[in-house]
């Protein structure tokens, strides 16, 4: 089905370039919501006139590099600014493929380079200690959260994805156990699950979540003492206070456990590959930064066993 003529207006050709992010693009919701924002800012540091039939052909490179030493001046980090960089220059190729603009303003606009940090990552004590916190409260939000963690190890789930389970996605019959989740772009995943977990699972489906859910029809598979789904802001507080608990000093957070899933697999033989298709990573590129993580952990680990004299 061809698409709808775009109109010229401002705030409608905004409309229909976030439509196509959407629809084409398959582009996920927060990116959405990014480049929404990033554009709602970049209209408004323009003024143009809205009263033009096609305003935004009056915007030319100049004004583009103007709005970005704006970003600086305000200084926005380099991350931010390329990311806004990033969205002005989408907006402006598919105007000019809508043939809206004659000539695309941000050509030759270059975003900041932008260094990738490494993720951090728990070493194999630090995750023990971590799993073992909720064992030594005996309740039924501890136990839940022992299933959650080990889930989390288990998988590599990004937290969206773990709260947005439902109890119909583990397969309990299935040899083996699996978990099936549906990540970023609507793709889906099924992961087998090591016995600790599914040891762990069927505990709280059989015997905890009972006692939580208050609704048999609500089909979530962990939920809060309200026994409503769990959301993304209430696990961040558990792994927190579990954290703490375990006094591991570094800044702990959900994605904490999916880089450590990542790493642990690399460094115990798994493919890249297979470690990119668990992880739902769309380009193996963004799985290859785990590579430098374990090959740095394995330099300290040497150097740790032979000290320079």
């Amino acid at each position: 089905m061809p698409r709808p003529e775009v109109s010229a207006d401002m705030d409608e050709c905004i409309a229909q370039f976030l439509n196509f992010l959407a629809v084409e693009k398959n582009a996920s919701n927060n990116t959405i919501a990014a480049y929404r924002n990033d554009l709602s800012q970049f209209q408004m540091y323009v003024g143009i006139d809205l009263g033009r039939s096609n305003p935004w052909k009056v915007i030319d490179g100049e004004r583009v590099v103007g709005f970005v030493e704006d970003l600086r001046a305000r200084l926005y980090k380099d991350a931010t600014v390329a990311r806004k960089i990033a969205a002005v220059k989408s907006f402006f190729g598919f105007l000019a493929a809508e043939g809206l603009v004659e000539q695309d303003p941000t050509e030759q606009l270059k975003s900041p380079q932008v260094g990738k940090s490494l993720p951090r990552a728990l070493t194999v004590k630090e995750v023990d200690d971590l799993l073992e916190q909720p064992a030594r409260r005996n309740t039924q939000e501890s136990r839940r959260d022992k299933a959650m963690l080990e889930l989390l190890y288990a998988t590599g789930l990004r937290v969206t994805e773990l709260v947005s389970l439902n109890v119909a996605d583990i397969a309990l019959e299935s040899d083996p156990v699996t978990v099936r989740c549906i990540g970023k772009g609507e793709r889906e995943r099924v992961l087998p699950l090591y016995p600790r977990a599914v040891d762990e699972l069927r505990q709280y489906i059989f015997h905890v979540r009972p006692r939580l859910v208050r609704n048999r029809r609500e089909p979530a598979l962990f939920v809060n003492r309200r026994g409503e789904r769990l959301t993304r802001q209430g696990f961040w507080l558990i792994l927190k206070n579990y954290a703490r608990a375990a006094n591991l000093d570094k800044a702990i957070t959900p994605h904490t456990l999916r880089h450590t899933y990542a790493m642990h697999m690399l460094s115990g033989g798994m493919p890249l590959r297979n470690v990119q298709d668990a992880l739902g990573h769309a380009s193996i590129s963004t799985t290859q930064i785990y590579t430098q993580l374990t090959d740095q952990q394995k330099r300290v680990e040497y150097d740790k066993a032979h000290p320079r004299a």
